[in-house]
């Protein structure tokens, strides 16, 4: 037997050998340079050993996961392309040391198999895992701008098909058990209590592994030169129309996968390690991986030094799409019973209703059984009185942005809930104080900003007014994790902090529009800029009533900064509310949009593009990097840290740039001054750079140090 740090080898009385993989000190088992002398060790104790040993099982000590990918800290370590270059050559090197061992090699998979996670086992003979939901089978490297370093674009590709590999590469989605077992990455999938047993059933079977099974299409498209260049044509075009060249690593993948095919397996690991290099580099791939390290970091804080309190029962009110969906990540993440209570027992069907829809949809891809699904939905409840809410723990309000509604809204909770249930309310802009200001147990009431749609978006914000106990802070963080939020706290202000930061960006699109400039082209601007939809397309989104009802409350609390023009009574008097009245800037159909024309002649337009994409994405930008510097000065977010996390996933501001603050460090805060005070002479003084920006400037600081 040989024991070291992260590793155990054993051999048991059939001669089968058995590597433990266990990271000491941590949750996770993640692949680290550190281990690559021990691995190498092993090895090549395995290989001395070859006529004791029939076959070789690699699992986890960890109880929840097999390895959850490659030590992400190691790249920051790097100083040049040519050393993160050699930390993949040397992943390479071993998983072909443990693919050339003379008898079969099996891994027997539980929890995530991520990134390198997934290459180890790619190197084995034979993949077993669990049918566990928490298994998860991918190569997640492209979310952080990199691509699989150790062998993953020329071992997958060879395995599965190139047209599977492609798509599970280049959007680093990660596969469920049976998914995984259906696409052949996995060679069977097993209840958890049979997992090894299964795994040394697979020993049995000899050195040779079985062939991956390619569909008719595949064999047609992939299996000539001709037809793997359709496939590289469309995956490269289709990628454009989503990345707009903004991910360099998306470039790099095809061309590692395409040059591995042609030339041989050898040079597609040499030019795969190469280009990982180059990646790890790149400033894409560093403002990746630092949004990866703050929501790591973010996991781990409470908002408050209080204990949470425990929560076993959720009331919504409120039936609406927002309410619908709270309630939604209340049952299926937090699996937490919810009550939902609306003024009509049709607000209250309807949100059940959607509810159902979107389990549905689970069972159709059989990602959940029909007698789970029955049992989720057994879960929720729906009426018109206040029944059962004095078992309910938190109370979260989801009805119109109304100050005396909201108050009432308290105020019944207060009459009908237990003396410690925290009244949650998910306003987008009233001010948490004022809500709670008539509040016989103001400690309670706290704001939970939800984004829509609540079942997508990841970002929640956490506002405890001047009043809100710290145990209520923590509790309500715990639940926005359960729920599978990103929570982030911020302090109590009109608008808080994305809502701040977005209202000065739409109106800013919304002066360029009024200037003429064509709708398709504004919004093609910030979306070839990087932001997933267009400011016009998203206000659509959002609903142009609710912008009514927002940019007047900003404007009162904040000031004349925030007043953008006046389109929004044209528009709602033409009953334009956007995607859900089936018209606003854009008419819909279904799932298909597109530009209304009429809508110039109602503004009084005449539209003829006149600025290019990047001077219509600059101005848009500028008065939000402004806004974010003042929400930072004010004490509205903690850090920057959480003001690029709040930005990216509450709004969609391009992961790739890092956040708005991590954005003007890369530009240089005196650059992005300059640019400010000229679009200012230009256009006004809403570009005037704000107190803190021109503090910065002067003293030659940086947000992040």
């Amino acid at each position: 037997m040989t024991t070291n740090t992260a590793f155990t080898l054993t051999i048991d009385d059939n001669q089968v050998a058995w590597l433990t993989i266990d990271v000491p000190g941590e949750k996770m088992n993640t692949l680290q340079a550190a281990f690559a002398e021990q691995m190498t060790q092993i090895l090549a104790e395995l290989k001395q050993s070859a006529s004791a040993v029939k076959g070789l099982i690699i699992r986890s000590g960890k109880p929840d996961n097999f390895v959850a990918g490659a030590d992400v800290r190691m790249l920051d370590k790097c100083q040049s392309a040519a050393e993160a270059s050699e930390l993949a050559r040397q992943g390479q090197s071993l998983f072909q040391a443990l693919a050339d061992l003379p008898y079969p090699v099996v891994a027997a998979i539980h929890g995530p198999c991520l990134g390198g996670g997934l290459e180890l086992a790619l190197a084995c003979d034979y993949r077993v895992c669990s049918d566990a939901d928490s298994t998860r089978i991918g190569l997640p490297e492209v979310q952080l701008g990199l691509l699989p370093g150790s062998g993953g674009t020329q071992r997958l590709p060879r395995l599965i098909g190139l047209l599977p590999a492609l798509d599970m590469i280049l959007t680093g989605k990660q596969l469920r058990a049976k998914k995984a077992y259906k696409l052949g990455v996995v060679n069977d999938c097993v209840p958890e209590s049979i997992l090894f047993d299964v795994a040394k059933s697979w020993v049995e079977k000899g050195k040779k592994a079985r062939s991956a099974k390619s569909s008719t299409k595949e064999k047609l498209l992939s299996g000539t030169g001709l037809g793997r260049k359709v496939i590289f044509d469309q995956a490269s075009k289709k990628a454009f129309q989503k990345a707009r060249g903004n991910y360099p690593a998306i470039d790099a993948i095809l061309d590692v996968i395409r040059h591995g095919l042609e030339h041989g397996m050898t040079k597609g690991l040499n030019i795969e390690a190469e280009r990982f290099g180059e990646l790890v580099m790149t400033s894409e791939s560093k403002a990746l991986r630092s949004i990866f390290f703050a929501t790591t970091e973010m996991k781990k804080e409470h908002g408050s030094d209080a204990k949470p309190n425990s929560i076993a029962q959720v009331g919504v009110l409120g039936g609406g799409l927002m309410g619908a969906g709270i309630s939604h990540v209340s049952v299926a993440k937090a699996k937490l019973p919810v009550k939902i209570k609306d003024v009509s027992n049709d607000g209250a069907l309807s949100a059940l209703r959607y509810n159902y829809q979107l389990f549905e949809k689970q069972r159709k891809r059989r990602i959940i059984t029909k007698a789970q699904q029955q049992a989720k939905m057994l879960q929720l409840s729906g009426g018109t009185d206040f029944s059962r809410f004095q078992h309910l723990d938190v109370v979260v309000e989801a009805v119109f942005e109304d100050l005396e509604l909201k108050q009432q809204m308290v105020a019944d909770v207060e009459q009908h809930a237990k003396a410690s249930t925290i009244f949650a309310t998910n306003t987008s802009s009233l001010p948490i104080g004022q809500i709670a200001a008539k509040a016989t147990r103001p400690e309670n009431v706290i704001g939970l900003h939800y984004f829509s749609p609540v079942e997508k978006m990841p970002l929640v914000e956490v506002i405890p007014h001047d009043n809100t106990s710290s145990a209520t802070i923590s509790t309500v963080v715990a639940l926005a994790k359960k729920q599978g939020k990103t929570p982030i706290v911020v302090k109590d202000c009109a608008g808080f902090y994305v809502n701040r930061i977005l209202a000065p960006y739409m109106n800013e699109a919304a002066q360029v529009l009024m200037a003429g400039e064509p709708i398709e082209h504004v919004d093609g601007a910030l979306v070839d800029f990087g932001f997933p939809v267009g400011p016009i397309s998203l206000l659509d989104e959002v609903g142009i009533d609710i912008g009514s009802k927002i940019m007047p409350i900003l404007v009162k609390e904040l000031g004349a900064r925030f007043q953008g023009p006046n389109v929004f009574d044209k528009l709602l008097g033409d009953n334009r509310k956007g995607r859900k009245s089936g018209k606003g800037f854009y008419v819909y159909k279904g799932k298909k949009k597109q530009v209304d024309k009429s809508v110039y002649k109602l503004l009084s337009l005449n539209p003829q593009s006149n600025l290019d994409g990047k001077a219509i994405a600059l101005r848009c930008l500028l008065p939000m990097l402004n806004e974010a510097v003042r929400c930072l000065d004010d004490g509205i977010i903690q850090s920057p840290r959480d003001g690029d996390i709040g930005a990216i996933f509450g709004i969609g501001f391009p992961p790739f740039l890092g956040g708005p603050f991590r954005y003007m460090d890369k530009v240089g805060i005196v650059k992005i001054v300059e640019i400010m005070n000229e679009h200012a002479l230009k256009y006004g003084d809403r570009f005037a750079p704000c107190d803190g920006l021109l503090t910065r400037a002067g003293l030659e600081q940086r947000f992040y140090d």
